[in-house]
């Protein structure tokens, strides 16, 4: 094991690994339910069913993508840990799969067509963005791009995912809420012990601060797994406090696995979908459908190459010129993943950023990897281990990695308009828009106007230019 993973290269033990395995996997477990939720609008019983879809169909496409889900993240995440021997997890995308549900799903519930062939059409256009995928990173093009990234984007987007982790985390335990005057505000305990919801509102974001307080004090004393033993400790707090105990069930499990069967593993192979993959008023028609598949493409794209760079530098894994080692294997593992997916029946798979949890706690190998896919894989016969730990115990874990991402945008040279204004864009419009594509978007976009302008444009920049051109097309003709 440790030739083959290189433990003692990488000053790493089996039980460092398993800890961060552990903790990757209860940072990101959520997926489990989410994706499902999020895919099929919340099932049988979600808000689509209410305005007035079958019930029937949007229990089998929940319960598919139930399944697939755990799949492909098993899938992923093992490709990631023993083909390139990295510390990172893979899973269905967020934003990706709400964005999928909006166009495939409901789409063809809003244009009267039935739900489950715009769920299986929806299938095919990822499964077309995923071949994409695979042939740029068969050619190294995936490589390649991300190498002729300018530093200043490279420095800037592992700490703009830090600032993003950091915005999911005080969202996910609700320090941070909505508010219809300023977008969002602190906390609101008074209110909540007024309106006797302290228990709901406020209890989550006192333990997630606890949380963040022991995994700091932890970390500053140098305890090994100090992120692991703050999750395990903000979720015991949680129940003490609420007064309420986990709760596990699995009576569904062989209907979804039937379900999964049906109409899941089986979506891409039926002709049907692809041609309404291309031609029904659900997708648009053929150009709507190419439009959707390069957005696709761009968001699993840089979503990855984001993720894996922040991570990389969170893990000091970076080689000599600033860039992740085992790079093409990376974007290899994730090419198959995101095709895999499609052909298991779930939205895009991509590398989660989540996966900066357990190389805080010190993961350094695929052992870890290996670890969150086991866990993964128990999913499918125990009821998701994701409920058992609320959100407000990994919201501490999920701050505290992005206070440590936050460092690297020091290396940016503020002192360079030229630098610093992409820089910056790509760094706080990655919470801002709630996607780290976005901000690389913007970021690419400024940093290509401001070197053309000022004559500062080189020939290595043409890449960053046509990235930019891309993501320009995406936003005039593509809402996500």
């Amino acid at each position: 094991m440790d030739k083959f993973f290189k433990l003692s290269a990488n000053q790493t033990t089996v039980r460092t690994e398993i800890i961060a395995g552990l903790t990757t996997f209860f940072a990101m477990a959520y997926i489990v339910l989410v994706n499902p939720n999020q895919v099929a609008a919340e099932g049988a019983n979600g808000w689509l069913v209410e305005l007035g879809a079958d019930p029937v169909a949007m229990g089998k496409i929940w319960n598919a993508v139930y399944i697939a889900s755990i799949l492909v993240a098993v899938f992923g995440t093992l490709l990631m840990g023993l083909y390139a021997k990295m510390p990172f997890a893979q899973a269905c995308g967020m934003g990706l799969n709400s964005f999928f549900c909006t166009i495939f799903v409901s789409g063809a519930f809003f244009c009267g067509m039935n739900v489950v062939d715009g769920y299986q059409a929806g299938l095919v256009i990822i499964f077309a963005s995923g071949v994409i995928f695979l042939v740029l990173s068969l050619t190294g093009a995936r490589e390649y791009i991300a190498r002729t990234m300018p530093l200043s984007l490279k420095n800037a987007i592992p700490a703009g995912i830090g600032l993003f982790i950091a915005f999911i985390g005080f969202q996910n335990c609700g320090l941070i809420q909505p508010n219809q005057y300023t977008i969002v505000q602190l906390v609101d305990i008074h209110g909540a012990i007024q309106n006797g919801e302290f228990a709901a509102q406020a209890i989550p974001a006192i333990v997630a601060l606890i949380g963040l307080f022991v995994i700091a004090i932890l970390g500053k004393l140098n305890v090994k797994g100090n992120v692991i033993i703050g999750i395990i400790a903000s979720t015991v707090l949680y129940y003490v406090f609420t007064q309420t105990t986990p709760s596990f069930g699995g009576s569904t499990v062989s209907q979804a696995f039937s379900d999964f069967s049906e109409i899941g593993i089986t979506g891409i192979f039926h002709k049907a979908a692809w041609s309404n993959a291309f031609t029904s008023t659900a997708v648009g028609g053929v150009f709507s459908a190419i439009m959707l598949i390069i957005s696709f493409l761009l968001v699993d794209l840089f979503d990855t190459l984001g993720t894996i760079y922040g991570t990389a530098a969170q893990a000091n894994l970076l080689d000599e010129k600033g860039d992740p080692i085992n790079l093409g294997r990376c974007m290899m593992a994730d090419s198959v993943a995101t095709t895999a997916g499609a052909v298991f029946g779930t939205s895009t798979c991509t590398t989660f950023v989540e996966s900066a949890s357990g190389v805080a706690a010190g993961g350094r190998t695929g052992l870890s990897s290996v670890v969150v896919a086991i866990c993964f894989f128990l999913c499918l016969f125990v009821s998701p281990l994701a409920s058992v730990v609320p959100s407000c115990a990994t919201a501490p874990a999920l701050i505290f990695v992005g206070v440590l991402m936050a460092k690297n945008f020091a290396k940016v040279d503020m002192h360079d308009i030229a630098s610093a204004v992409p820089a910056f864009l790509t760094f706080i419009m990655m919470p801002l828009t709630y996607s780290i594509s976005n901000g690389i978007g913007v970021g690419a976009i400024s940093y290509v106007v401001i070197t053309l302008f000022t004559g500062k444009f080189k020939k290595r920049d043409i890449i960053i230019t046509l990235i930019a051109v891309l993501f320009v097309i995406k936003f005039i003709f593509v809402t996500m």
